[in-house]
């Protein structure tokens, strides 16, 4: 029996999809994530000022992700609108990040089998607990792969360098200092085992604080980032210190590369 001309097999239709989202991945600035006394901690190398990585979905959930700028704020935005549906319908406490996890997981899932092109992302859903037991991070990757994270999640770039970093050093109930140390160190890890040091300026930080009351997603910007980093000069002038909560969750910026 011959074979038709220009066949491919389904397994190697799904391994080239998934070797072209590793790489495009891979291009992309690391993003960290880790738990610390007072909640869960975002770190990620991010040299624009308003297109965002790391965002709020709602009172104690938030996301991460790396890859395509224009891929993944489909996905936030989508997330967004979810979560104030069912908080609308039901109830705030029944919107939960397990929940957003697994619709993330299903719709990349889809498109990754489905569609003639696989997103090139990877996002990180973290949910605030009442306490540090009850704090959850999950991780989802391109082709719709979930994981539940223990203590950290570390993704994008040279992920394996960065993680093996992190997991070396990782101490639970941290202060918000060491972590973010931790988190600004591991992310300046170069291959070859090279440090440098980022720059303030090029850093997008944000928390979910277990002592506020009910949106509890605030930004580190400014005095206040270089005060936690203990670094006496700005490297950007007026920048402010302000923690506010983030402003532009349901904005569309016009660009669409994150580096």
């Amino acid at each position: 029996m011959s074979m038709q001309f220009g066949y491919v097999s389904p397994e190697q239709i799904m391994k080239d999809r998934a070797d072209y989202a590793r790489k495009g991945i891979a291009r992309s600035r690391s993003v960290v994530v880790l738990q610390y006394e007072g909640g869960i901690l975002f770190v990620a190398e991010n040299p624009s000022p308003s297109l965002h990585k790391i965002s709020e979905i709602y009172d104690r959930i938030a996301f991460a992700a790396v890859g395509k700028y224009n891929e993944f704020e489909v996905l936030r935005q989508a997330g967004v609108r979810l979560a104030d549906l069912r908080g609308y319908s039901f109830d705030r406490v029944d919107v939960s990040g397990r929940a957003l996890a697994n619709v993330y997981a299903q719709t990349l899932g889809t498109i990754f089998t489905q569609d003639p092109k696989a997103y090139e992302v990877e996002l990180v859903v973290a949910e605030l607990g009442a306490d540090e037991s009850s704090d959850e991070i999950y991780r989802i990757v391109f082709d719709g792969s979930v994981f539940s994270q223990d203590g950290f999640s570390v993704m994008g770039g040279p992920s394996d360098q960065v993680s093996t970093y992190v997991r070396e050093n990782f101490q639970r109930s941290a202060t918000l200092e060491d972590s973010l140390r931790l988190a600004v160190d591991a992310l300046g890890r170069e291959n070859g085992g090279d440090v440098r040091e980022i720059a303030t300026s090029q850093l997008e930080v944000a928390v979910l604080d277990r002592s506020r009351p009910r949106r509890t997603f605030r930004r580190l910007r400014g005095s206040q980032l270089e005060s936690l980093l203990h670094r006496t000069q700005p490297d950007v002038q007026g920048t402010g210190d302000e923690d506010t909560t983030d402003r532009d969750i349901t904005d569309t910026p016009s660009e669409q590369s994150e580096d």
